[in-house]
């Protein structure tokens, strides 16, 4: 399967962008899809060799996985590449349109248990809560 593309573009500046989406205690309040699901839990070493791991579940406990990775590429507010356990890779790129404007863009590797619509709708869900957290704090 091709990768796929999803982007956002986010009322604030590049610097804060990029914060909010690899520091811990941000990546927490907003990386799950719906508000049935929360992140408890997220670690991240945000280097070249580095790995993340953040962990997603339902609020009822009733399902979760560890969503982890490390990182082959990091290019402080502009980009970060990184592969997943499965050998998927993913990259994020941060534009910044001005001053107070970014676009996020995301581009990953289909995973094969599920449709690439289903895959491209929960993680634009989840892009769309960053953008949602991001603006409102």
């Amino acid at each position: 399967m091709d990768p796929i593309t999803i982007d956002i573009t986010i009322l604030a500046p590049v610097e804060k962008v990029w914060d909010y989406f690899n520091t811990p205690e941000h990546v927490t309040q907003w990386n799950f899809a719906h508000e049935t699901w929360q992140c408890p839990h997220s670690e991240n070493n945000l280097r070249v060799g580095g790995k993340f791991s953040y962990r997603m579940e339902a609020n009822d406990g009733s399902f979760g996985f560890d969503f982890e990775g490390i990182y082959d590429e990091v290019i402080p507010n502009e980009k970060i590449k990184y592969h997943l356990e499965d050998g998927r890779n993913v990259e994020v790129i941060f534009d910044k349109i001005d001053g107070n404007t970014t676009k996020v863009t995301e581009i990953f590797d289909p995973e094969k248990q599920n449709s690439a619509e289903m895959q491209r709708d929960g993680w634009y869900a989840i892009l769309n809560n960053f953008h949602k957290y991001v603006e409102n704090n």
